[in-house]
């Protein structure tokens, strides 16, 4: 399978690299060689120590630029590209979680369209190689086929979040088509591993217990009908991230964009992933874990299923995720009773 490898000559601008796919992305080009230049506002939508530590892995590089700035603020974001001049860019910077848009709406007009529309303006008037950006497998909304299939109709979201992304698609095919942009779209689908963000469930679970919480479980205890999510390690995202990089999309049909699902291709019962991070932390910990469970009715926004299709991603690059739930949320868990020093 032919796909061109990274070139370490480039200069790569990543927004959001305190982020948690951001970070992983930035460390693994500068490992390399890379220049990175990385621009994130660290705001406190979750803890921003954790955010810092991210940010302390990437400063002792010297090939690493970082900017404490916003993507919403226009003139910030031209004076980045008028100076660093990036040939690639990953759009990583967004204001994530799908409950929070519904309580606090404003902030994801603020960075998921009107950044999202600077950073297309900025790739319009200073010309990049590649434009990558975050989508989700929110778009996928209610969709009851499975698996999702990037063909699918994604007309129907479910959350404001969900609406931002759709929109980021749209934004970025329309820039593709009239500027010429190569710009490809990636649909993560539930992203997991150490230093990951703290509103995803198996975090809030991991924290619930060391508090003597009991953990809500949204699916009204039907172990039939259980929640499937398609859960994804870190290292096996940015392992697909890395070889799109240097291969940005030929122009077809109208434009030179396309959109990837980069997920697992092996969803999980939701029951399942919980039993595994028991066992992860009872490893980890020396001692027998069992979380406390109540379960929920399930919260508007959230979607019984998601399931990617990975059969695009996989003949473009040549991209299969190698973790197991059990090897993944092993790392996290020894990682979280380490950072965290739990006993």
């Amino acid at each position: 399978m032919g796909f061109n490898l990274i070139d370490n000559t480039k200069a790569f601008l990543i927004t959001g690299p305190v982020g948690f796919i951001g970070s992983y992305l930035s460390k693994k080009l500068l490992d390399q060689g890379c220049k990175v230049i990385g621009i994130d506002n660290l705001n406190d939508y979750y803890d921003v120590n954790l955010k810092q530590t991210r940010l302390d892995q990437l400063q002792p590089y010297e090939s690493f630029t970082f900017i404490n700035g916003d993507i919403s603020d226009k003139k910030t974001i031209n004076d980045l590209f008028a100076e660093y001049k990036p040939d690639i860019v990953v759009n990583m910077a967004a204001q994530a979680g799908v409950r929070y848009s519904i309580e606090n709406p404003d902030v994801y007009i603020q960075s998921n369209l009107i950044g999202f529309y600077n950073i297309l303006e900025a790739c319009r008037h200073y010309p990049v190689e590649h434009l990558i950006y975050a989508s989700s497998s929110s778009v996928y909304g209610a969709n009851k086929k499975v698996p999702f299939e990037e063909t699918d109709f994604v007309d129907n979201p479910v959350s404001l979040y969900a609406s931002t992304k759709k929109s980021n698609e749209l934004m970025a095919h329309t820039y593709s088509h009239l500027y010429n942009i190569p710009a490809t779209g990636l649909r993560f689908f539930t992203v997991y591993g150490p230093m990951g963000r703290p509103d995803m469930a198996y975090f809030g679970f991991t924290d619930k217990y060391f508090a003597g919480e009991p953990i809500k479980i949204f699916n009204n205890g039907d172990f039939e009908n259980d929640l499937y999510r398609d859960f994804t390690y870190i290292d096996d995202i940015v392992v697909g991230m890395e070889r799109l990089l240097g291969n940005p999309p030929e122009k077809e049909d109208s434009a030179p964009h396309r959109v990837f699902n980069i997920g697992n291709n092996s969803p999980e019962k939701l029951m399942t992933f919980i039993g595994a991070l028991e066992k992860a932390l009872s490893n980890a910990l020396g001692r027998n874990v069992e979380f406390n469970k109540v379960y929920e009715p399930i919260k508007p926004g959230d979607v019984p299923a998601t399931y990617a299709s990975t059969d695009l991603l996989y003949q473009a690059v040549g991209f299969k995720p190698e973790t197991s739930i059990q090897d993944g949320l092993q790392k996290f868990a020894d990682w979280y009773v380490d950072y965290y020093q739990k006993k």
